[in-house]
């Protein structure tokens, strides 16, 4: 099973270009992916609200340009627009793999008046891998506010957690194909995204931590493949905030212990400029 996780921001390039289908041609160079988890997707911001777009629906879009794909659309903002379309920025699980429940969740936001902010969801597909079933969940954590970032932390070990409860051989309700009905949910577990914190952060332990209830801690899956070696710079490597600062790492993937010992490789996509951010894959065998 391979995985790309990419913050895409909003299918803008270091080149100032917004184009999705770039991002889906690049994404394929660096793997033939079974999943593809986004961050920073986009409809109806035109320019000057984000830079160099026209206000595609870039859901909609990145759609299409994935035949073979199963496309699910996390929306964390939802604002009134023009011509009576809604303005919506959140994220996107793409998977090839045969999709079982999907699960939306929206983050903790706690008003901390003194920094910019925007809500923040996880989303979770359950996908069918070769080896089982696989809880996939990729998030966009705040970036200003560590109180926020912290709360939100919190809460996507919650969704883990809770997650996880379900794994125990709890008898499946409904089989009728109605909203009552559930699908079993596996311990396996990947979770993504753009975390917005270095490993160094204390919110990097925080994910980490071992769980008062028992459920098996989570893996940062770079440090478990690579042990001793850094993680590779996600972000800053060619748009620098800092002109004088090297990149540095904000992107992870965190795996669940029964997910270790297929962790067959991790990397870094360090070339590529599609976005201020590189993709990282895992592969799993």
């Amino acid at each position: 099973m391979k995985l790309i996780t990419w913050n895409v921001q909003w299918c803008c390039g270091v080149d100032g270009k917004v184009d999705p289908a770039r991002i889906v041609t690049e994404a394929k160079r660096q793997a033939d992916f079974d999943v593809l988890c986004l961050q920073e997707i986009a409809d109806n911001y035109p320019d000057p609200r984000l830079a160099g777009s026209a206000g595609e629906d870039q859901f909609s879009l990145l759609s299409t340009l994935l035949p073979g794909y199963v496309g699910i659309p996390g929306v964390a903002v939802d604002h009134p627009g023009e011509n009576g379309r809604r303005r919506r920025f959140g994220n996107m699980i793409f998977s090839r793999l045969p999709v079982q429940q999907v699960f939306r969740y929206m983050l903790p936001y706690p008003a901390d008046q003194d920094f910019l902010g925007m809500p923040r969801m996880a989303l979770e597909a359950v996908v069918t891998a070769p080896f089982g079933d696989v809880r996939v969940i990729t998030t966009h954590i705040e970036y200003y506010s560590v109180m926020k970032r912290t709360a939100q932390l919190d809460a996507l070990r919650g969704i883990y957690a809770q997650g996880h409860g379900y794994s125990g051989g709890l008898r499946v309700s409904g089989t009728d194909g109605g909203p009552f009905q559930t699908y079993p949910r596996p311990a396996a577990t990947i979770i993504t995204g753009d975390f917005n914190m270095d490993p160094t952060d204390p919110g990097h332990a925080q994910m980490l931590q071992p769980f008062a209830d028992g459920t098996p801690a989570l893996a940062d899956a770079w440090q478990h493949a690579h042990p001793g070696i850094p993680h590779a710079p996600t972000m800053c490597i060619y748009r620098k905030i800092d002109p004088t600062a090297p990149g540095y790492c904000c992107d992870f993937i965190f795996v669940s212990e029964d997910l270790k010992s297929r962790v067959r490789d991790i990397s870094v996509d360090m070339q590529l400029q599609a976005s201020d951010h590189q993709p990282v894959l895992l592969t799993l065998d």
